[in-house]
């Protein structure tokens, strides 16, 4: 290996391992979590062990959000959540009651994305048939569904599965931190912050954390679930993944406990 290669690759490993610059504050992890950040200067930090793919569980949300959230949106989407819908259950038994598309994003309400993911299908089928619906689908899901999908023409059941309950959707908290830095998920990101803060925060308060939380359980035993928190201020985004064990409140409050987000006002 040459001398100039040689410095090249240390220069390029210090840089990867180096901490966030001073106006990124982190604090310290806890173990089994997993950090994925870009910062005001646009590059990406890891900590813990960020690059493992671990199921994607109820973050599909925020993809359903970039493939239809623009329409959903328009038409006032709405559904009553009860905890079970088709044999589905929710991430709360005894439901959500009446949501609507910022209350489920903020409630972590799977039966209504399910909803209106299986609705959004049939207008797809309507509108372009079968091979161009599956195309769509696919094309959304390319970064997080390795070769898990079967080969075929045909368009797969909108199931739970595809709302993020067990293993078929994949990511890991780099992964899913570059997928909301690609330039195609600008609109995402807005309707996210639009959805998920407060009229005040929204319109008049500069830098304000909007926050996320994705649920994943792959067997029956609580102990099996995990949580994902997603979250960002316009300068600052951030993906963070919690131990097995933990559940939505913990994971927005380690989100924001790591992130040092300032307290509401």
């Amino acid at each position: 290996m040459s001398i100039l290669k040689a410095l090249l690759l240390v220069s390029v490993s210090a840089l990867w391992a180096a901490p966030p610059p001073p106006r990124t504050p982190v604090a310290p992890l806890l173990a089994g979590e997993a950090l994925a950040l870009a910062g005001p200067d646009g590059l990406v930090y890891l900590f813990g062990d960020a690059s493992r793919e671990l199921p994607m569980g109820s973050l599909a949300k925020l993809v359903w959000l970039k493939l239809e959230g623009s329409v959903w949106g328009s038409v006032g989407v709405q559904f009553n959540c009860t905890g079970t819908w088709r044999g589905a259950l929710c991430t709360l038994p005894k439901g959500h009651g009446r949501e609507d598309l910022a209350k489920a994003l903020r409630d972590n309400c799977d039966l209504s994305f399910l909803a209106w993911s299986q609705a959004s299908v049939q207008w797809w089928l309507r509108d372009y048939g079968e091979g161009a619906a599956r195309a769509r689908l696919e094309d959304a899901f390319n970064p997080f569904l390795g070769d898990r999908l079967p080969p075929g023409e045909g368009l797969p059941e909108i199931g739970p599965s595809w709302i993020g309950t067990g293993d078929l959707l994949r990511a890991s908290p780099e992964a899913m931190l570059r997928w909301l830095m690609d330039p195609a998920q600008d609109e995402t990101l807005r309707m996210a912050r639009r959805h998920l803060l407060s009229f005040n925060q929204y319109n008049y308060k500069q830098n304000a954390w909007w926050t996320v939380s994705g649920t994943t359980q792959t067997g029956a035993d609580a102990a099996t679930a995990s949580t994902w928190a997603v979250g960002g201020n316009g300068q600052i985004l951030a993906v963070l993944h919690l131990p097995l064990g933990k559940g939505k409140a913990e994971g927005l409050a380690r989100f924001k406990a790591v992130m040092m987000v300032p307290p509401e006002k």
